[in-house]
């Protein structure tokens, strides 16, 4: 593996280990000859896997039985014995034998790797001896070409030892618990201002809104309360963000601090705009800009997170960004925030799930692929294509569509056209019907006539059940039903493998038909159960050949459209499936079909483009970059980013995947079913007792009003999110019986695995994400049952099963985080603790998976997947995909500067 930054850094050899020995010394990582490492790696696998002794030449997962989980453990044990060179999980899959792992590991390919890392060990020593102020000299390197006039990223120079040890290990100085617990109090006191003022605004608009005396005068004046209201939300993250911190700087500074606090109120009501309405539209840029970004003509945005330091942004004309990538232009690591920049020059190509760490480059005309990632101080020269986690070289094109004309006059109306359906429509239509319903339910209007509580105990509660059962069965109803008649009706115009212009009536029956499909609403109610094959079909999907399994599909899957979405026979997909089947440039786009083979089975958080290489049988590991190119994959596994072969199965998971038909698997299937439809009942009756106590509480608020004024919603408002909190923590606590989940391995036709499917479903997590980069977020999710530990940062991440995770004091969580503590393969499930060490970083968007232990002190890269079962020792750097030990010369950004923005 290549990279190019202001220090370019290259690993090993495909096939050979980059991991350096982490004992560390002059002989470290050095190897023995072929034979002698091969007998000390076989009594290691034979101590691990409990056998007298293993054959040279034996398969570990085909003769041996193993799994990953076990090759784990090998790769830990290897890590801890000093006559041996280190091993990663990549070395075991793609040398699995005895034989070939140590033929790999002390050729000379990985001696010259081993023997270029000592040098530079030996001369960063030599260069540090016998001066008065220690220095960490940068590694000797190449820089990477650079058009002239690109811009640049700062370079690393030789920096004091002690900053450099600050930088790496957090040794800066932290916020105290005081100052966690000040910042805690004084981000409560901005929200309650923020409801009071919301709640004003709110009352005063539709009091005035009822002074109408006309349906035409209520609708003209709905129209200029709810243009009023759409402004004032953009422009307080504009003002608030010139006011509070002017220009973003590369700085890093503490959490919990007082900078850290107007940084985070800036970056709540940057990400709490409206805006976020028109991603993938030239309003989105136009904000961006009123923002300090630097961003240029004819340029696409398509993800819907929104860079929070926007200054530090610059895209230069004719990029395009898809979905789901993250470029924030800060991270959080080590207990401070650092901001730097991301910077992105002319017609260059970041693909989806891509994530781009601080101070990284991309030059003029450039690609990274999707699923991939660029580490801090990582560049990528012009005219080059990327891809992996971290990048690297590739031959690979991901410009999967040509330009077509689109002009300024285009971009002009569509922007117009979205504002006028917003102003005239939208808001209007809102406004009027709270009206509408309350006219329609006199219980609601009583109490508020009444201005006291003389009637307002049983009516109330009588209007709220009402109007809470009409709004929610009911807009649960008419949104089914749209699904099924309204997109279909809408791709009738649209024909694949055309290419249609940006910002025309074509994409915008593209945007509708993904809006109107994609209702996590209802493939929360249909996933993990048979009901959503059904579904699916009914929304669009070709799935006529599908074999029903009662786990066919998880609860997350989103697509571009899914009238060109089709799946294989006896496939089944875990959750956070993404479908793309819509490519993009920066001026055009095309609907392609996209098929998944039969008898496959996909992990979590994959994106599948529609030019995916692979066919039947198929296991797609959790985030695997998905090849779109080269040779057909059929009947292998696929695993990491970018990608290489691992077995299909292994011995652990066929066993426990004996039901493969007949009577005893429908007889299974059935009882699974009735569980499953069971669980979907009290979903509904769960979220619809949510909705029925808020709007008690805001029918509580009006009747309070004539005397409270607008204080009285804006505790309704206090009132319901502490309420939703607490109700969404009680129930999902009840679905485990308040009691601690226990590590499963099982099939998916026990019990035991149904009811954690009903656990997933009835566990509510968007509540505790609004409360991200809060010391409340921590409160919530120790009541929820995790083990967090004191002064704990969090700023977005997800755990699915928090009973089973642990977090040491002092850790740093950054958004887009997950720890889950669980894995699905075909019919075979598995669960297992997760312990994380006091003062860890993990990266934003990094993967961390079940049964895995961080000791102290350890950095994890930014969109890492560590695998199942590993143990990373303390004050580790790990990152890839899948995750080990980085190299020395691994790229850092610079030391940052502390103190304000």
């Amino acid at each position: 593996m290549a990279g190019n930054s202001p220090r370019t850094w290259t690993a090993g050899p495909p096939g050979i280990s980059t991991c350096p020995d982490d004992r560390g010394g002059p002989d470290a990582g050095r190897a023995g000859s072929p034979a002698a490492t091969a007998r000390l790696l076989a009594e290691v696998l034979a101590d691990v896997v409990r056998v007298d002794h293993v054959p040279a030449d034996s398969h570990f997962f085909d003769d041996l039985g193993a799994d990953s989980m076990v090759m784990a453990q090998f790769c830990a044990r290897v890590r801890k014995r000093a006559e041996l060179p280190p091993v990663s999980m990549k070395d075991v899959y793609r040398h699995s034998t005895v034989e070939s792992l140590a033929a790999a590991l002390t050729g000379p390919e990985a001696m010259a790797c081993a023997s270029a890392a000592t040098g530079a060990a030996t001369a960063g020593t030599a260069l540090t001896t016998g001066a008065s102020t220690p220095t960490v000299p940068p590694t000797p390197v190449s820089m990477p070409h650079r058009p002239p006039g690109s811009p640049s990223v700062p370079v690393c120079g030789p920096v004091p030892a002690a900053d450099a040890a600050q930088a790496s290990h957090g040794a800066a100085v932290r916020a105290g618990t005081r100052q966690y617990v000040l910042c805690g109090l004084l981000q409560l006191l901005f929200f309650l201002g923020y409801c009071y003022l919301a709640a004003l605004a709110a009352t005063r608009g539709y009091a005035w809104i009822g002074d109408g005396s006309a349906l035409a005068d209520r609708y003209l004046r709905s129209v200029l309360a709810g243009a009023a209201g759409f402004i004032g939300l953009c422009t307080v993250p504009i003002l608030a963000k010139w006011t509070l911190i002017g220009r973003f700087t590369p700085r890093q500074f503490p959490v919990w601090s007082l900078t850290y606090l107007r940084w985070w109120i800036v970056k709540t009501l940057i990400r709490t705009s409206p805006v976020r309405l028109f991603t993938a539209s030239p309003l989105f840029v136009l904000y961006l800009r009123a923002l300090g970004a630097k961003i240029g003509r004819d340029v696409a945005i398509f993800s819907t997170h929104i860079p929070v330091c926007t200054d530090l942004l610059t895209i230069g004309d004719g990029a395009v960004i898809r979905k789901d990538s993250l470029f924030s232009c800060y991270r959080a690591h080590a207990g401070l925030i650092q901001t730097g920049p991301v910077t992105l020059g002319k017609d260059v190509v970041v693909g989806e799930q891509a994530v781009l760490d601080i101070h990284t480059w991309m030059g003029d005309a450039s690609q990274l692929g999707h699923a991939s990632s660029l580490y801090a101080g990582q560049a990528v020269p012009a005219g080059e294509r990327w891809h992996g986690s971290p990048a690297e070289p590739t031959g690979t094109d991901f410009r999967s569509t040509h330009a077509a004309d689109c002009s300024a006059t285009r971009k002009v109306r569509y922007a117009l056209g979205q504002l006028l359906a917003l102003l005239l429509v939208y808001l209007p239509l809102t406004t009027g019907g709270a009206a509408l319903l309350v006219a329609a339910v006199p219980q609601l209007k009583a109490p508020l006539d009444a201005g006291s509580w003389p009637h307002a105990g049983s009516v109330l509660c009588l209007g709220a059940l009402a109007a809470s059962f009409t709004l929610f069965f009911g807009a649960a109803l008419a949104g089914l039903a749209l699904q099924g008649v309204v997109p279909r009706l809408l791709n009738r115009a649209i024909k694949p493998d055309t290419v249609y212009p940006l910002y025309g009536f074509h994409y915008g029956l593209q945007r509708a038909i993904a809006f109107l499909t994609n209702r996590k609403f209802f493939t929360t109610i249909f996933g993990d159960s048979s009901a959503i094959v059904h579904y699916l079909r009914y929304v669009g999907y070709d799935l006529c050949h599908v074999t029903q399994t009662g786990s066919n599909f998880g609860t997350e899957l989103k697509h571009d459209s899914p009238f060109f979405t089709s799946v294989g026979s006896n496939t089944m997909v875990a959750d956070g499936l993404s479908i793309i089947n819509a490519d993009f440039s920066n001026t055009s786009f095309r609907l392609c079909r996209a098929s998944i083979g039969a008898r496959s089975f996909l992990g979590n958080r994959i994106a599948y483009p529609a030019q995916a290489r692979t066919g039947d049988n198929c296991l797609l590991a959790t985030k695997v970059m998905v090849p779109i190119d080269g040779e057909m994959r059929e009947g292998v596994g696929l695993l990491g980013s970018p990608p290489f072969t691992i077995p299909r199965t292994v011995m652990r998971d066929a066993r426990l995947n004996t039901l493969a038909g007949g009577s005893e698997l429908r007889h299974r299937l059935a009882r699974k079913n009735r569980h499953n439809a069971a669980t979907a009942v009290l979903y509904l009756l769960a979220r619809w007792f949510h909705v029925f106590v808020v709007t008690l509480l805001t029918l509580g608020a009006g009747s309070l009003y004539p005397a409270m004024g607008a204080s009285a919603i804006a505790l309704s408002m206090v009132g319901g999110l502490v309420f939703s909190v607490c109700y969404f923590t009680l129930i999902e606590r009840a679905a485990t019986g308040f009691t601690a989940q226990r590590p499963l391995t099982c099939s998916i036709y026990e019990p035991s695995f149904w009811r954690h499917e009903r656990f997933w479903k009835m566990a509510a997590v968007d509540h505790a994400q609004m409360l991200g980069g809060t010391p409340f977020k921590n409160v919530v999710l120790r009541l929820q049952g995790a083990r967090i530990g004191k002064r704990v940062f969090d700023d977005g991440s997800f755990f699915p099963e928090r009973t089973l995770v642990t977090i040491g004091d002092d850790c740093t969580l950054n958004a887009g985080t997950v720890v889950q503590c669980h894995s699905q393969e075909d019919g075979a499930f598995k669960s297992d603790r997760t312990t994380i060490g006091a003062d860890c970083t993990l990266g934003v968007g990094a993967f961390v998976h079940y049964g895995v232990t961080l000791a102290d002190h350890v950095d994890l890269a930014c969109d890492s997947f560590l695998m199942k079962g590993e143990h990373v020792p303390s004050k580790a750097r790990w990152g890839g995909n899948p995750a080990r030990q980085l190299p020395d010369n691994t790229p850092r950004p610079p030391v940052l500067p502390a103190g304000r923005i």
